[in-house]
């Protein structure tokens, strides 16, 4: 959700998404259980989120410290955590 890199260059690097018929915090809940943080809720932006008709999103942040191996493991296990969710939801 928000703008492309292209679009907004100078923007911090972090990635607010939703996954459809998945709750963001189940989603945080289970990735946080393979030890890996992102936030889920509102993020102080409520208006939005009923402007878009969403019940919460997910926010994953990265840092000049994340490595590309914490990056596909991020991916990973979140491909894995979707997965499971719709498959047992």
């Amino acid at each position: 959700l928000g703008p492309t890199p292209q679009q907004q260059p100078n923007r911090g690097v972090l990635a607010t998404f939703d996954v459809p018929g998945v709750h963001a915090n189940d989603l945080a809940a289970l990735l946080d259980a393979n030890g890996i943080c992102i936030r889920s809720g509102h993020h102080c932006c409520q208006p939005l989120h009923r402007h878009y008709c969403l019940t919460a999103t997910a926010r994953a942040s990265l840092s000049f410290t994340s490595n590309f191996e914490e990056i596909d493991c991020l991916t990973e296990e979140l491909i894995l955590a979707i997965r499971f969710l719709k498959e047992n939801s």
